[in-house]
């Protein structure tokens, strides 16, 4: 009872909060320009930092981030650049980066993200190849635990 109260509280004060939302052309110049344009995501940051976060709806429940752009492409500058602004991190961004260690812990936990799909339906693997050769420990380990798909893109 307690928490549906916090929760309605929670609610009520975001609607007072409530703004208009960005322009669904900006926010897809956005995502766009975070797969592989450093310069205009700087820019538009500046112009728009509210887009850190900002996911454009492909369709069918695909929505896409900056830097789940950037993920699914290798863009280790662009995502860098985007986490050092704030921009929210996920297991695909972990993938690409090429962080072994958090990944295992997190599948030790939750198996079940080894069968998650990123924008575009990319998996884990493709994020960590995507990530480039220094990700060979983690390819290795994600084919250990069952993946087997071939290179994307």
């Amino acid at each position: 009872m307690t928490l549906l109260i916090g929760f309605n509280q929670f609610e009520n004060d975001l609607n007072k909060q409530a703004k208009d939302p960005l322009d669904k052309e900006l926010v897809f110049e956005f995502v766009k320009a975070g797969h592989n344009d450093l310069e205009k995501v700087k820019t538009m940051l500046v112009k728009n930092p509210n887009l850190i976060n900002c996911s454009w709806d492909w369709g069918n429940g695909d929505f896409e981030t900056a830097i789940g752009g950037a993920n699914h492409l290798g863009n280790k500058e662009i995502a860098g650049f985007l986490i050092s602004q704030g921009a929210r991190i996920n297991i695909f961004t972990l993938a690409m980066m090429g962080e072994l260690h958090i990944l295992q812990q997190l599948i030790d936990v939750y198996p079940k993200i080894l069968n998650a799909k990123g924008p575009h339906g990319f998996t884990l693997l493709h994020h960590a190849r995507a990530g480039g050769s220094e990700n060979e420990d983690l390819v290795d380990f994600l084919i250990s635990k069952g993946l087997n798909e071939t290179k994307i893109g």
